[in-house]
């Protein structure tokens, strides 16, 4: 969905039918594989590999033409080099933030993540997909780490 409202803020033209598909694709192999909490970092040992293991199995599943046109997006999304990648890449990271902003810090507060941390791994990975999100992201990331929860 948030591919869908938000595709005109992308940094660049992108196709949002592709995006959907690389978000969608992304998620279901990480649901697969396990997902790993993003500011736990004890835990990033061996997630390309699970995530790798993971699109394998469930690409075998399919027929060979669906298979590969499945492979090369999810591969498209994890390298994060075209316009349509760089835009879903974004989402990945812009959704979770505004869930920790809504729920008064949620993980962020489970994991004792501090601004200069969230800055540090959401925003060059949203700026890099849409510029704009980003300057809204970090203006609430800022509102929330200057009037934290009670």
């Amino acid at each position: 969905m948030y591919a869908l409202v938000l595709s005109e803020h992308a940094a660049a033209p992108i196709d949002v039918v592709r995006v959907v598909k690389m978000l969608l694709l992304h998620d279901i192999v990480e649901i697969d594989a396990g997902d790993t909490p993003f500011h736990d970092p004890s835990m990033h040992a061996g997630q390309a590999e699970r995530e790798q293991l993971a699109a394998e199995r469930i690409f075998s599943l399919l027929p060979d033409a669906q298979a590969t046109e499945f492979r090369d997006l999810w591969s498209e999304f994890e390298a994060a080099e075209s316009d349509d990648a760089k835009f879903a890449k974004a989402l990945d990271r812009f959704q979770p933030l505004l869930h920790n902003v809504a729920t008064d810090g949620g993980t962020w507060t489970a994991h004792a993540v501090n601004e200069e941390q969230v800055f540090a791994r959401y925003g060059p990975t949203i700026q890099r997909g849409a510029p704009a999100l980003w300057q809204a992201a970090a203006r609430l990331v800022q509102q929330h780490f200057s009037d934290p929860p009670a």
